[in-house]
């Protein structure tokens, strides 16, 4: 979920998917950024049965302010900074000092993954991104790949006689 502001009501966990039809920003519920934005996302039951549990701790958001006694949704930048960079530093993610490190930097890991290690079609992966259109998903969220592009040159170099071993 990119949005903080998803309530309970959005979670649709006996129809496994989510409503987005609101963003929050600026401290209020608005419109969604996109019309592409707005519709459902499927919601694997392995995250649905994760959401179950969670539920009996939040009330109206997903993910509340403490501070804010849950009228309002916890800030994005609060989750990075207390979770999400600790996070990724624990697991090894090299984040240089003063490096900017957030959401948006697992929007593009999971499209980069999605497309080119798990192999999903990337009509799949803009639909999971809710990208109005392809070339968003593929041209700036997905990188290229090296293992991909070795292989390529190896399966290449195979093809017109040439030993892809390293001597």
């Amino acid at each position: 979920m990119r949005d903080f502001g998803t309530r309970w009501n959005d979670i649709l966990l006996g129809e496994e998917r989510i409503r987005v039809s609101k963003r929050w920003a600026k401290g209020e519920d608005g419109e969604t950024k996109t019309d592409a934005s707005d519709g459902y996302v499927p919601l694997h039951p392995v995250l649905a049965g994760y959401l179950r549990a969670w539920h009996a701790k939040a009330d109206n958001f997903v993910f509340p302010s403490i501070r804010q006694k849950g009228r309002k949704p916890l800030y994005a930048s609060s989750f990075v900074a207390d979770y999400l960079r600790p996070a990724a530093e624990k697991a090894s993610v090299e984040i240089a000092h003063g490096q900017r490190f957030g959401l948006h930097n697992l929007r593009h890991s999971l499209s980069n993954w999605l497309v080119n290690k798990a192999k999903v079609e990337p009509k799949t992966v803009q639909g999971i991104l809710r990208h109005s259109k392809i070339q968003t998903t593929l041209d700036l969220y997905t990188q290229e790949d090296s293992d991909e592009t070795r292989a390529a040159q190896g399966e290449f170099l195979t093809a017109v006689g040439m030993n892809a071993t390293v001597h």
